[in-house]
């Protein structure tokens, strides 16, 4: 009962979202509350609520002041005098950007955290986006696949609750699985040079009239140069860099670090006490939709894993499965590793369903560790960048101001062929069995 409902009010929240009928945050909150009702827990939805929005609490409020920040920072002009570098560099072939905006995301994600590759590479990469008219979903889901890939390294938290779940070494692990994910990363490659090559096409002459050099200061609007001070754009790019040390060396928690960050940026920027209340006030709709989003996501994993939804949609899964498909379950957890990580969060999966298939698996001659490496090949690796159960998600979606339901559909497909290419190169290799 509880495994079907949970099921239901994943479906029904996706298709929501995807097809737009309502809002993500409405979505999020409203079918799960009724689901929750429905099963007759109606008056624990409070305490699974609050629960929810304790575990997205720290992310809700570097959420806010995040968006804050590098919205100032962009109203300061901070960011223009690096997009114009990089432009002169690269020039304005959306080849060369698409492959860029790939090689930074695998550089920023070498720590493993999707938080902090999305806080360093969108808001970087956003204005250049957009000065060529660049589509923003194209950004998002580059981004996406960099990161989801990367996503398997063993320090990456799924790899990690993989080993420990079959209570195996981190090198028996991922070892070898280092080539598959290389090729998965030359899939992504592949991939992002064919985003750049259509959106090359898309734009065609409109590129031309582009122009790479910067307005001056003189030229622009009224109001853009009340916002803007080229004086500090060293101060704030030196500001920029030292909170994102800060955040990587993890000097400060993630919230605190762009909490003194924004601080120091309006008393630097903005003396004055009303034009430190416009920065705020112009940058506030934004960090709050995207904010109710995240705590709204809350909401949803609160009920469903308060309510036992996902542990029933765990222990329903290896229970429907036969008995005759235990000698093939590696290859087909590995073919639906990335799908599964839209319906279970990471702690679901790896502590619950992959003990119990891994047993199963065992006992008709399949290994674990087969099943480990067939897990990390996509579930919340590759996948993890577009599932509602992951808060660094709707970081990426509201960093780059892209729908989550457009992202979805408009990375879905790409990170599945890359899980798939993973699992056949594995495959190949003799990592998972057939």
């Amino acid at each position: 009962m509880l495994a079907i409902a949970g099921l239901l009010i994943i479906l029904v929240v996706m298709f929501l979202i995807m097809t737009k009928k309502c809002s993500t945050m409405v979505a999020l909150i409203g079918v799960p509350a009724i689901g929750c009702i429905l099963v007759g827990q109606g008056a624990n939805m409070g305490s699974y609520i609050s629960s929810g929005i304790s575990s997205v609490a720290a992310t809700g409020v570097m959420f806010i002041f995040a968006v804050a920040f590098f919205g100032v920072m962009g109203d300061v002009g901070a960011f223009e005098i690096v997009v114009n570098k990089i432009l002169k560099i690269i020039g304005k072939d959306p080849v060369k950007i698409c492959v860029g905006t790939l090689i930074i995301t695998i550089m920023t994600h070498l720590d493993g955290s999707g938080a902090t590759t999305f806080l360093i590479t969108v808001p970087a990469l956003l204005p250049i986006y957009d000065k060529l008219k660049m589509d923003r979903r194209v950004l998002a889901t580059i981004v996406a696949m960099g990161a989801g890939t990367m996503n398997i390294v063993p320090w990456g938290g799924p790899t990690v609750r993989a080993a420990t779940a079959l209570n195996v070494t981190l090198t028996e692990l991922y070892n070898p699985m280092i080539v598959p994910q290389l090729c998965g990363l030359l899939t992504c490659l592949a991939i992002s040079i064919m985003f750049g090559l259509k959106e090359k096409k898309r734009l065609g002459s409109s590129l031309d009239a582009i122009v790479i050099e910067p307005p001056k200061f003189e030229d622009l609007p009224a109001e853009e140069q009340a916002k803007r001070r080229p004086k500090l754009v060293v101060v704030n790019i030196v500001l920029i860099v030292l909170t994102i040390v800060a955040l990587v060396t993890e000097l400060l928690p993630p919230a605190g670090c762009f909490m003194v960050a924004l601080c120091i940026a309006l008393i630097i920027n903005y003396g004055d006490l009303k034009e430190q209340g416009k920065r705020m006030d112009e940058h506030a709709e934004a960090a709050m939709m995207m904010a109710s989003t995240l705590f709204g996501a809350g909401c949803f994993t609160g009920i469903l894993s308060g309510c036992g939804m996902l542990t029933a949609m765990a222990e329903g899964l290896c229970n429907i499965l036969p008995v005759s498909l235990m000698g093939h379950i590696a290859i087909i957890v590995a073919i639906f590793a990335m799908p599964l990580s839209l319906m279970f969060d990471p702690d679901s999966f790896y502590y619950a369903v992959l003990p119990v298939i891994s047993v199963a698996a065992e006992a008709a001659g399949i290994p674990a560790l087969a099943v480990g490496r067939a897990a990390i090949s996509g579930q919340i690796t590759v996948g993890f960048p577009i599932s509602p159960l992951t808060p660094s998600t709707f970081l990426l979606t509201g960093l780059s101001g892209v729908d989550l339901g457009d992202h979805q559909k408009h990375s879905f497909i790409w990170l599945w062929i890359i899980s798939l290419v993973i699992v056949a190169v594995a495959v190949i290799m003799g990592v998972i069995p057939i």
